[in-house]
């Protein structure tokens, strides 16, 4: 069972709102540089980006993570890791970091994607931005820009699609079958 929680034209409010909570937040885009975690965090960061160059008239830094082979499970998770690489071309030591993600469950992700921002340098401040909050921390991670924050049951899960990697922007709510053992 499947019920769709933003449609495009949802997932294009919040994105224009956490853009505008950013700026404000950093009083402009100054000093700010936008970094993406693979693969639908960085389809967001490129449209936060693209928004904040349109607002401030100013072309901020881009960057992306992937936190394949910092993941704390990944022997557990993963037989033959296929890491893509990380492609942060800045110095980050400095700037304040908006790192985006879709979507913010245990925390887990966001603590190896700092890891690998700090690998590049120190940088004077990362903010999180996502675009759904789901609950259910396991690590003191607590995003500064959301679009949406939903309760998510333990036999339900959240899926993004995003047009740049799914042909289509919506974000659904899936209740896992259960099964009889």
């Amino acid at each position: 069972m499947t019920q769709v929680l933003m449609n495009e034209a949802a997932i294009m409010r919040s994105l224009d709102r956490i853009t505008h909570q950013i700026l404000e937040y950093n009083e402009g885009a100054k000093n700010l540089a936008v970094v993406g975690i693979r693969t639908r965090g960085v389809d967001f960061a490129e449209r936060i980006i693209n928004k904040i160059n349109e607002l401030e008239s100013i072309e901020i830094p881009l960057g992306v993570v992937d936190i394949t082979l910092y993941r704390d499970d990944f022997r557990e998770t993963v037989d033959f890791p296929h890491p893509k690489g990380s492609e942060i071309q800045f110095d980050p030591t400095g700037l304040d970091i908006i790192l985006v993600d879709d979507v913010l469950f245990t925390g887990r992700t966001i603590r190896s994607a700092i890891d690998v921002i700090l690998d590049f340098g120190r940088p004077n401040s990362i903010q999180l931005a996502v675009l759904i909050d789901r609950g259910g921390r396991e690590l003191p991670i607590c995003p500064d820009h959301v679009g949406r924050v939903i309760d998510v049951r333990p036999d339900e899960y959240v899926r993004v699609h995003t047009i740049e990697s799914d042909e289509e922007d919506n974000v659904i709510l899936i209740k896992r079958k259960q099964t009889n053992d």
